[in-house]
């Protein structure tokens, strides 16, 4: 399952370090704007303790993690949209992803310039938002006249259901607002909605990147953010992206768990953004364990037994039988497979099972 976050934001506002952190990668960063000329792509594996304490139990040869795909975007500037700077690739970049991580510069540094010349993220915010909303207005406006014809003259019921997204779309975006704001209930609009790929309905997390006092003791432009984005219904996360480069420099695990102890944290910002994105795609983790391998395998939240079955195997979709299915819990507490199913904790589920985040999964089908 390829799924990919991009982080965008201004220059110079903390986006190829944050990068680099989650990565491990090499992303040039550097004090001037457009140093991140292609998209940076890194496969960032999903923090998932269950598999250490599963591994622990059955001694696997390896551990699998389930992964997402992050890619850094060149920085957008004013006219983006009319193709400033780099801002067709910029907004194409975009167009890829399945969400965005928007990084917002929170920390006051003389020697990093900002590209407006002083630090305001809602500014900064509203500008990104704006080269969006325009381009996605562009979008709207191209299938407008012969949607609406289509629509109008024929019977064409997935003509109807376009037109009746596009109508939608263009009357909020030209408030000034942006498309994740118009939600559809009706399953037909909502895949009409998702054919049109805009760039604003795409779901984004905040991060406000700080200095190390800042993440202390917190700062009015977080607190600007936040109202912000709870206005919007969206998350928030704070993180010291230099901070978080210090920490992923340091060679061994218990180098950076001391690290973090004297910060006050149990984890580290990167491992909370990994997590706050595949939160944020409605993405969820199912395993299968055992003595050859201990995997984490990623399904979208509301998926049936068959459908995850697939994620492992397209014949495992095919010729789905059933599921047998251990809870996490039970697992962990009876240590094996076999003391599981003496005790009665593996339930035998059909098609229309509902997998749920933590499930233990072994599929039986026939091809």
């Amino acid at each position: 399952m390829s799924l990919k976050c991009g982080i965008v934001g201004l220059p110079n506002v903390g986006k190829s370090t944050l990068f680099n952190c989650l990565s491990n990668s090499k992303a040039q960063a550097a004090n001037f704007p457009f140093c991140t000329i292609e998209p940076n792509v890194g496969i960032i594996t999903v923090p998932d303790e269950r598999l250490n304490v599963l591994a622990e139990i059955d001694h696997p040869e390896k551990i699998v993690p389930t992964t997402v795909e992050i890619v850094d975007i060149a920085g957008l500037v004013k006219g983006a949209s009319k193709g400033e700077g780099l801002g067709n690739k910029f907004l194409g970049n975009i167009r890829e992803c399945d969400a965005i991580i928007e990084v917002l510069r929170c920390f006051e540094d003389d020697n990093i310039t900002h590209v407006d010349g002083s630090v305001d993220p809602i500014r900064d915010k509203e500008v990104i938002d704006l080269e969006l909303q325009m381009k996605d207005l562009e979008t709207i406006e191209a299938r407008y006249a012969k949607t609406e014809k289509i629509a109008k003259v024929g019977g064409d019921k997935k003509a109807k259901d376009s037109f009746e997204v596009i109508k939608a779309y263009k009357e909020i975006l030209e408030q000034g607002k942006n498309a994740r704001e118009v939600s559809f209930d009706n399953k037909d609009l909502q895949l009409a909605a998702k054919e049109l790929s805009l760039l604003t309905a795409k779901p984004i997390l905040y991060v406000c990147n700080v200095d190390e006092d800042g993440f202390k003791n917190g700062s009015t432009h977080i607190d600007r953010v936040k109202e912000m984005a709870e206005k919007e219904h969206a998350e928030t996360l704070v993180i010291a992206a230099k901070t978080e480069e210090d920490i992923a420099e340091l060679e061994t695990y218990e180098e950076k768990l001391m690290f973090l102890e004297e910060l006050g944290l149990k984890e580290s910002g990167v491992n909370r953004l990994i997590k706050a994105a595949y939160k944020m795609l409605n993405l969820e983790t199912f395993l299968t364990t055992g003595p050859k391998e201990t995997r984490a395998w990623t399904f979208h939240k509301g998926y049936k037994a068959p459908q995850c079955a697939g994620v492992i195997h397209s014949d495992f979709e095919k010729g789905f039988i059933r599921a047998e299915v251990i809870k996490y819990q039970d697992y962990i507490t009876l240590k094996s497979e076999a003391a599981c199913r003496e005790a009665g904790k593996i339930s035998i589920e059909g098609k229309e099972y509902l997998v749920q985040d933590g499930d233990i999964m072994h599929f039986r089908f026939n091809v």
